[in-house]
């Protein structure tokens, strides 16, 4: 019986070792697919950096421009206000900026006599703020284009017109 028990000892310590080498195969196949998921996470990550980045540059700027009508025309003093919420990211630009005029109960504006044709209504421009900015990508995939546009965009009334 003693030698029995010793023999399928024996048995069972022989194919241990067998599965310590599939282990390590296993392991070397998955290995490059879990660097490839590692990677594409952290150049996701990067996307969505800058996509906020832009966003918020935008909100910069279109904060500036809202103060008054006197900033309302200052593209240069958005775009610096833009330039220095995205410190982050070279290149970000003021696409553009444009100003809609609205009445507050929405009634039709005349632009004639800049006065809205409701009885209680009053005249309210909106600027809008469009800024922009190029990223380039650590990682090429084939197929798709080498460099994105990433794209923000605010709105705000214009708080002392």
């Amino acid at each position: 019986m003693t030698d029995r028990n010793l023999r399928h000892q024996g048995w069972m310590r022989g194919r241990r070792g067998d599965q310590s080498g599939q282990a390590l195969v296993e392991t070397a196949l998955t290995l490059p697919v879990l660097l490839l998921l590692l990677l594409g996470a952290g150049e996701l990550a990067r996307v969505a950096y800058a996509a906020i980045e832009v966003a918020n540059a935008a909100k910069a700027a279109v904060a500036y421009g809202a103060q008054n009508p006197a900033t309302m025309g200052d593209a240069t003093g958005m775009a610096t206000a833009a330039k220095e919420e995205a410190y982050g990211l070279s290149g970000v630009s003021l696409s553009s900026t444009s100003v809609t005029t609205v009445c507050s109960d929405g009634s039709t504006y005349d632009s004639g006599t800049n006065q809205c044709s409701g009885t209680d209504a009053h005249v309210e421009d909106i600027l809008t703020v469009q800024t922009s900015t190029t990223f380039d990508p650590l990682i090429y995939i084939p197929g798709l284009p080498s460099t994105f546009t990433l794209y923000g965009n605010a709105n705000q009334k214009c708080e002392q017109c």
